[in-house]
């Protein structure tokens, strides 16, 4: 009886640390470092995300823009 005991015991230790086990040996997925970032569109106000983000120049300085259309107003 005790041998049965000792057998259930030791099958429930080994269920509870199978997944902790096999969790650790997992290798770790990296989150990719984020580059982009949003920027503010002067004419609409609305934030795009600079990689998308219509861009152009006055007085020196970049302006990201929404569309085509809110650079021409801004510009025009």
């Amino acid at each position: 009886m005790r041998l049965v005991s000792l057998l259930l015991w030791a099958l429930a230790i080994v269920l509870v640390l199978l997944p902790i086990l096999r969790r650790l040996s997992r290798p770790r997925r990296r989150v990719p470092a984020v580059h982009d970032e949003l920027v503010k569109d002067p004419v609409c106000q609305t934030y795009v995300v600079r990689s998308r983000a219509v861009t152009r120049t006055a007085a020196g300085q970049p302006l990201y823009f929404c569309s085509a259309e809110c650079a021409r107003r801004y510009l025009g």
